[in-house]
């Protein structure tokens, strides 16, 4: 899409001023900060990345930030608990019974991706910000998307991340004589 969005937020030369409506995700491409937007009144298909030196909503990011903060504060705090945990049954029993604290870690784990049991809808986004290829996929029924390893959207819907990557192809036709035959042999 040559977004209407791809430029400056604040346009000040008559164009429409775009809001955005929350901070989905962040990714560091070519040494630059870009965030991934939910823009207001637009469907998710239009969601965009977004180059963090181009916006002109820093509360938007400051609750992004401080939301993926305290999930990953939640997430050391929760693996610390079921170390100490362990550490702890190891000690009382003197062999390890690592049978409990699985059992609890998997009922306090929401499902996330495909384990949702939900249809793919289409894949929104792409990133590659935890070192592998990640899908934001957007499922039938509902307004959720997750970020799903793109080897199992290769797997699981293989037709929607050929859909994903037909819509932004962009052909470069080589450049052709006058005959329309294209570079000529010449030997």
């Amino acid at each position: 899409m040559s977004s209407k969005k791809d430029s400056s937020i604040n346009e000040t030369e008559g164009e429409e001023e775009y809001s955005v409506e929350k901070v989905i995700d962040k990714r560091i491409k070519n040494g630059k900060v870009e965030y991934f937007l939910k823009w207001k009144g637009y469907p998710d298909s239009d969601n965009t990345w977004e180059p963090q030196e181009n916006l002109d909503c820093p509360d938007l990011i400051q609750i992004f930030e401080d939301a993926r903060k305290a999930k990953e504060e939640s997430k050391k705090k929760q693996s610390k608990e079921e170390k100490d945990s362990k550490s702890a049954k190891r000690k009382s029993s003197g062999t390890p019974t690592l049978t409990q604290p699985k059992k609890k870690a998997v009922e306090d784990k929401k499902p996330e991706g495909f384990e949702r049991g939900l249809d793919p809808e289409r894949i929104i986004g792409a990133t590659d910000s935890s070192g592998e290829l990640m899908f934001l996929m957007k499922w039938k029924g509902t307004d959720d998307a997750d970020l799903v390893p793109a080897r199992l959207a290769n797997d699981k819907c293989p037709q929607i991340v050929i859909k994903f990557y037909e819509e932004r192809l962009t052909w470069h036709s080589p450049s052709h004589d006058e005959d329309g035959s294209g570079k000529a042999d010449q030997d």
